[in-house]
This record gives C-alpha cells, sequence and structure tokens, in this order.
C-alpha cells in the first residue's frame, strides 16, 4: 500500500486526556508522548497510580477493524499461553478498541483508539544486552511464531498482506520509493540489494515455510528487565500493527537487522539471535541461502521508507531513528558479503557463546 494513503494522528495532550477520561471513565493525572511510527503513542497515569499506554491508529490502518481485531486477539491470545504481550483495557462500554472522530488540526478524521496496560522496563534498545540477551530473543521470537499457529479466528485472512511495502517479499517494491535516494551514493548499494533479491531469493519464495507472524520484533518493541545474573528478562513485546501471514524466516530477519543497529559486535549479535531462533525453529537450506538478503532487505525498508515518510511527517523525529546506524550496517554487509557474514551466524560455536 502507498504510504501516502496514511494520516498519522498529532493528537495534543489535552486532547488524549479528554478521550481516556470520556472513553475509560478514568481521572488522568500524567500524560507523556512516547515515539511510534505512524500511529500515536501516550504513557498515562490514572488517579490510582496506575500506569497505561494509550494506542491511536492511523487513518488507513483504523479502517480495518477485522484487522485491528486480529491484533487484539493476538496480544490476549499470547497472554494466555505465558508470554509477556500487553492485556487491552476495556471501555467503560466494555469495547476493547473504539473508533473515535477526532479533528487534530486537518479537518475530522476516524481513529482506532486502545488503552493497554504499561509494562514496566525498559526497551532492550536502552538497554546494554549480553550474547545470552540475544539467544532468548531469538528463542523468544520463534516461540511467539510457533504459539500464534495455534491461534484461531473467522477473520484470520485479513492478516494476509500480500500487498503491504513492509512485506519482505515486496522488497522490489522500493524501486518506487528511490527518489528519495537522489544524489545519495547508498541508492546503487540499495538498487543491488534489490537487484540480488529478484535473482537469489524470489525463486526460492516458494520453499519458505508460512504461517502468522509478530512481523516486528525489533529493538524498540520489546521490553526487559535486568534479572540477579548480569542478563536481561523479557518482560513485554509490542506493537502488533504488523502482524501478518507471512514466513518465518521473515521474522528472525527483522530481528537480525534491527539487533545488529546498536551492537558493538553485530555479527556476534546475528549469530546469537540464529542460534536461539533454530534452538525452537530449524531454518531448512533455502532460507539460510536466503537470511543475508533478507536481513539487508529489511535495513533497505527501513531506510528507503524512513526517508519517504521523515518528508512526510518531518516533525516525527522517530522516523529516522536507523538512519546513520541502518547506512553504515548496510554497507558494511555488503563489503563482507554473504559467505563470510552467514560463516558467523551459522558457525558452530555461536550458540556456546550466547549461553
Amino acid at each position: 500500500m502507498d504510504q501516502s494513503t496514511y494520516a498519522r494522528p498529532t493528537l495534543s495532550l489535552q486532547q488524549a486526556t479528554d478521550l481516556v477520561e470520556q472513553l475509560y471513565g478514568m481521572r488522568v493525572t500524567k500524560m507523556t508522548n512516547l515515539p511510534s511510527y505512524l500511529d500515536q503513542n501516550f504513557r498515562l497515569e490514572g488517579k490510582d497510580g496506575k500506569r497505561y499506554v494509550l494506542k491511536i491508529m492511523n487513518v488507513e490502518d483504523s479502517k480495518n477493524s477485522s484487522l485491528l481485531e486480529m491484533q487484539t486477539l493476538a496480544m490476549s491470545f499470547l497472554k494466555q499461553h505465558g508470554l509477556p504481550a500487553q492485556t487491552v483495557i476495556p471501555t467503560t462500554t466494555g469495547k476493547l478498541m473504539s473508533m473515535e472522530e477526532i479533528d487534530c488540526g486537518h479537518g475530522v478524521q476516524t481513529y482506532c483508539v486502545r488503552l493497554m496496560n504499561y509494562i514496566a522496563g525498559k526497551t532492550i534498545a536502552e538497554t546494554p544486552v549480553t550474547q545470552k540477551d540475544l539467544y532468548e530473543v531469538g528463542k523468544l521470537a520463534a516461540t511467539v511464531d510457533k504459539t500464534l499457529q495455534t491461534m484461531d479466528s473467522p477473520n484470520i485472512e485479513v492478516l494476509q498482506k500480500g500487498d503491504s511495502v513492509w512485506s519482505l517479499s515486496n522488497i522490489p517494491l522500493l524501486e518506487e520509493y528511490l527518489s528519495v535516494m537522489e544524489d545519495d551514493p547508498l541508492k546503487d548499494v540499495v538498487q543491488a540489494v534489490i537487484d540480488k533479491f529478484k535473482t537469489d531469493v524470489q525463486p526460492k519464495l516458494n520453499f519458505f515455510r508460512k504461517g502468522v507472524i509478530h512481523g516486528d520484533l525489533r529493538h524498540h518493541n520489546i521490553i526487559v528487565k535486568p534479572d540477579d545474573s548480569g542478563n536481561n528478562e523479557v518482560s513485554g513485546i509490542l506493537d502488533f500493527s504488523l502482524l501478518m501471514n507471512g514466513c518465518f524466516v521473515y521474522e528472525l530477519a527483522i530481528s537480525i537487522a534491527y539487533f545488529m543497529l546498536e551492537n558493538p559486535s553485530p555479527l556476534d549479535a546475528g549469530g546469537a539471535l540464529v542460534a536461539g531462533w533454530e534452538s525452537i525453529m530449524h531454518l531448512n537450506q533455502e532460507e539460510k541461502d536466503s537470511l543475508f538478503l533478507l536481513v539487508l532487505g529489511r535495513l533497505c525498508q527501513s531506510l528507503v521508507l524512513g526517508r519517504y515518510n521523515a518528508q512526510k511527517y518531518p516533525d516525527n523525529k522517530y522516523l529516522l531513528k536507523t538512519t546513520k546506524g541502518g547506512t553504515e550496517l548496510l554497507t558494511k554487509l555488503m563489503q563482507m558479503g554473504k559467505e563470510e557474514v552467514q560463516q558467523k551466524w551459522f558457525a558452530p560455536e555461536r550458540g556456546v557463546k550466547a549461553n
């Protein structure tokens, strides 16, 4: 879907406060903005001292109520199966989500509103991580996706997002956005990744195993707390807005791409994530052969679409968060090449390092 169809909500703190008091009958004592991509998130505290997260979906995604219901169901389903997903708080009328007509300064539009419990801790992006932490994240990512395969709903077909520009199947769609890379030498690198994807990955797509995946288990969507051993324990899984029926290897590639960004030893980080993933779900040969280009593909998506959306929403600094690190990492990986990188990711000792 063309990103120009999105209209990002820009509620003021007062509008968000009024919304919570109106829909949830809650007296708000504190409200602050949280970073977000195309939606809008707030952290708030009620009179009882409890903290919550208010999520306002963008206009385009708010149109698909069946998809939003599936995202809410997935959170509840994982929570029921012992995984640390957020819990959605019902409105005073018992609704888990509410469609609200709001004017953010550019006309009245309809936004989906949800209130969720706040999970204490820090995002793993804000926390120094060990190899053991990364191994556990890889294990968690595979466990989340394996668990989601047992979720059932009459609306599950809405997760077939074949046209999503963020699907790793659609790396070639980036060519439509490359104008934002004009006069940037990185444009040639991105084009090279797209070309290699067409020749080396597309013929293997039918061999990739598929199912429902979270779709965005990045370092900003995992909350952790320190444990007694000097490592971190995952206390929360956030943001199900990219939940889709996709390929399992995509989940792993997405996690590797983002967790490598700010790690001083990016290749070791990738190896630990792969080891953790394969402790739950082994990759087949076609998936292994494609992992390098899938990781590069997600870095390209993040860089190109980040710049594209930053031009549309110049006030949203979060959109360019991966630009600097992503540029350096993409260039480094391309220089090293698939053979050297994947040799490190799949080295026999990578799991030993992680334990």
